[in-house]
């Protein structure tokens, strides 16, 4: 078996286990879903350390997934759960194949907010603005993929991001501030390889997050 195949496997069993968790879990929570970036914040974890009453929140990312694939599961990783907020960070791996046009990620971006409004139109959705990278923090396997993964055009895919919010009536939030340097590039020290975030840099933009699952 191929590594892709081995990975598809694992993806597509995540999946099924978040079915399965999403039987036996109280609904009318906060859904937070999208990839890597979103699956690996420790959000269910710092949030269940909060005092009392705190939000039941629930993480359904799928790491390594574009658009394209988290369309057709997004009644397990938002709608079955029927949330009463649902904040979504999807794109970024459509943005580091350059076969893939802008145009594309965002048309799929909107199937998948409408399949939302449509099954749970009371639903308050978040468009998250993509997080930036650091090309010169970057490991050495990571170095070719931020040359088409470039800051630049994460700032184009953020503002069609921001005009798809606006054309469905959802809201747009950047929270990335406290990751940036001074030069606007994800700061190395909150890196794991010059695009992924550790989790210092989580930390830096939790609170900033939890000021929109809780208003």
């Amino acid at each position: 078996m191929s590594q892709k195949e081995q990975w598809r496997i694992e993806k597509e069993q995540l999946v099924k286990d978040y079915h399965n968790a999403n039987l036996n879990t109280k609904k009318g929570g906060v859904v937070f879903t999208g990839s890597s970036l979103m699956e690996m914040f420790p959000l269910e974890k710092w949030i269940a350390q909060l005092p009392d009453p705190k939000p039941i929140v629930y993480n359904r990312a799928v790491g390594g997934y574009k658009t394209e694939d988290l369309l057709p599961i997004i009644d397990i990783c938002a709608i079955e759960l029927m949330p009463t907020k649902v904040f979504i960070n999807i794109g970024t791996n459509d943005l580091s194949d350059s076969s893939i046009p802008l145009s594309t990620i965002m048309e799929n971006y909107g199937k998948i907010l409408t399949a939302i409004e449509t099954a749970l139109p009371d639903t308050v959705i978040y468009l998250l603005a993509y997080y930036p990278v650091n090309s010169e923090a970057a490991s050495e396997e990571m170095r070719e993929c931020l040359k088409i993964r470039t800051n630049e055009k994460i700032a184009a895919a953020n503002q069609a991001v921001k005009e798809l919010a606006a054309q469905h009536g959802h809201r747009y939030i950047d929270i990335s501030a406290n990751l940036k340097d001074s030069l606007g590039r994800l700061k190395a020290e909150y890196t794991i390889e010059g695009m992924h975030i550790n989790e210092e840099g989580y930390k830096a933009i939790f609170p900033d997050l939890m000021k929109y699952v809780l208003e």
